[in-house]
């Protein structure tokens, strides 16, 4: 069966007459992706009983059919449209094949093969690490970890790690930009206090996983000894190639890392970090996938447990072979009190860590002094951009419902990214040219668009009712009900100043309490 597969994998090299640099590129990627490698032996396996874990032809077929058909080939070069067309007829054969890997907790080499595109991470490339690594992997072989990865966040436990906000239910980064937001307010409405916020930058995180490492994790967590060793042969023994145009690498083995572009990828990143946790009560670390940020709360100037967790940080980052990218960690220090003073800077690697007023966190710009003018503009500005291309659409004569669809889907959907995050503390001024975007396209569509007020109320009420369900969400309980007689009200949080009031939380609460 494995070789029925294997001889359907099979792929020539491409050639075209360009220039020797050209040629050259594909295999300088291929060893600069890999440069984390420090073995070409995979790590063996513990004998383990038989995997317990076994999928149905139903489940298999369900799979098939929610394969998106545009997403591209892998190596084994079948087309995601063919499994979904031929889900009824192919699902029996990969139930039998998916079931005999995990019994086996083997994954066969055709599965595990990856092309790897370079994707430029900025308009202008000057060295390697300015390319993205994504993975080409076998659509098949996403199907089996879209079952495998299902089967894993079902049995995890509920304790695991709150402030980790990426790959989980009912949270985003709304609810990550929230938090981090509403633990620095709360410290702030306090006396001579200040916050400092750390926003690490980890240099290829998810080539940077040691398997060996990843399965003791995960037994620590409860998972099947057998789906674990099925995990380590999952990411050892990866043959990649990395293809620059028509030209192709010579290909790698690779016993290391996660590829991006692997369904399984973000998961098993997220489950290596989850120990990854802060030491002192004043601290916080707050997670999305490998964006990772330690909001330090400083009061009478005392930042012996900051300094500490930072110092800890590195530590652990250390023990887990994950690379500190110094030049790119930046920090950002809140501090309102009247009498300005000067705050030594954090050294990370005997490096000092950059000082900066402003910082992009997950797609908002957050300023020292929490005010939205940095992030608006840029809103306002991006926005713009598109209203150009609504106005080409009108001339083109489409219908004023496909311009409103067009407006939700490519500007409304930039003027309220994690609207509920910050938009309750915006000024005046920053609203007024935040809906003169929206009455621009009122106008080009000719009809009528819902205010941003309306949209920034509206989710924040159904946000509040989702955390509100949900009891494992790191923010459930800011949401403290009043007595019985007085159902469906939610017991107010104190707040000094008009920057708490305003976030969302509060304001959560009062739309909660007024709605009843």
């Amino acid at each position: 069966m494995w070789q029925g597969l294997q001889s359907i994998t099979d792929y020539k090299k491409k050639t075209s007459p360009v220039a020797d640099h050209d040629v050259l590129l594909p295999d300088k990627l291929n060893n600069f992706f890999a440069r984390f490698e420090d073995n070409t032996v995979p790590p063996t396996r513990p004998a383990t009983k038989t995997c317990g874990l076994s999928f149905t032809a139903a489940n298999v077929r369900k799979t098939f059919k929610c394969v998106n058909p545009r997403k591209a080939a892998g190596p084994d070069g079948i087309p995601g449209r063919v499994l979904r067309a031929c889900a009824d007829q192919l699902a029996g054969v990969f139930t039998d094949i998916f079931n005999q890997s995990l019994s086996q907790s083997a994954v066969p080499t055709c599965f595990k093969r990856a092309t790897i595109v370079p994707v430029p991470k900025k308009a202008k490339v000057t060295e390697l690490n300015d390319y993205r690594p994504v993975a080409l992997t076998s659509v098949i072989m996403k199907c089996f970890e879209r079952l495998v990865k299902d089967h894993i966040t079902s049995i995890l436990p509920d304790t695991l790690d709150p402030l980790q906000f990426a790959y989980r239910p009912n949270r985003s980064t709304d609810d990550a930009i929230a938090i981090t937001l509403h633990t620095a307010l709360t410290h702030l409405d306090k006396r001579n206090t200040y916050v400092r916020m750390l926003f690490i930058d980890y240099s290829s995180a998810f080539n940077t996983i040691v398997p060996s490492k990843l399965v003791i994790k995960l037994e620590t967590l409860g998972l099947d000894p057998a789906l674990c060793n099925w995990v380590l042969d999952f990411l050892t023994g990866r043959p990649q190639v990395v293809r620059v145009g028509n030209n192709i690498s010579t290909p790698l083995i690779l016993n290391t890392g996660a590829p991006q572009g692997c369904v399984l990828s973000p998961l098993l990143y997220s489950l290596f970090t989850h120990d990854c946790v802060a030491k002192h009560a004043s601290n916080s670390i707050i997670k999305f996938a490998d964006d990772t940020t330690v909001v330090g709360l400083i009061t009478n100037n005392d930042e012996t447990a900051y300094r500490e967790e930072v110092r800890a940080l590195g530590v652990w980052c250390q023990e887990n072979n994950l690379s500190l990218n110094v030049n790119k960690t930046k920090e950002m220090i809140v501090d309102f009190r009247k009498q300005e003073r000067e705050h030594p800077p954090i050294h990370i690697e005997g490096t000092v860590v950059e000082k900066v007023e402003s910082f992009k966190f997950l797609g908002v710009h957050i300023t020292d002094k929490l005010n939205w003018s940095t992030h608006t503009d840029s809103v306002v500005k991006k926005a713009q951009q598109r209203l150009f291309n609504l106005r080409r659409l009108k001339k083109f004569g489409l219908s004023p419902k496909s311009l409103t669809n067009f407006y939700r889907c490519t500007i409304e959907s930039i003027l309220s990214g994690c609207i509920t995050a910050w938009y309750g503390n915006c000024s005046a001024h920053n609203r007024k040219a935040l809906q003169r975007v929206v009455r621009t396209a009122q106008r080009i569509t000719g009809g009528k668009l819902p205010a941003l007020q309306d949209t920034y109320t509206t989710r924040c009420h159904r946000k509040a009712k989702k955390i509100i369900k949900d009891n494992n969400h790191p923010s459930h309980c800011l949401f403290t009900p009043l007595s019985s007689r007085r159902r469906g009200q939610y017991r107010c949080i104190k707040a000094g100043t008009e920057r708490l009031k305003n976030s969302f939380y509060l304001k959560a609460i009062r739309l909660l309490n007024s709605h009843h």
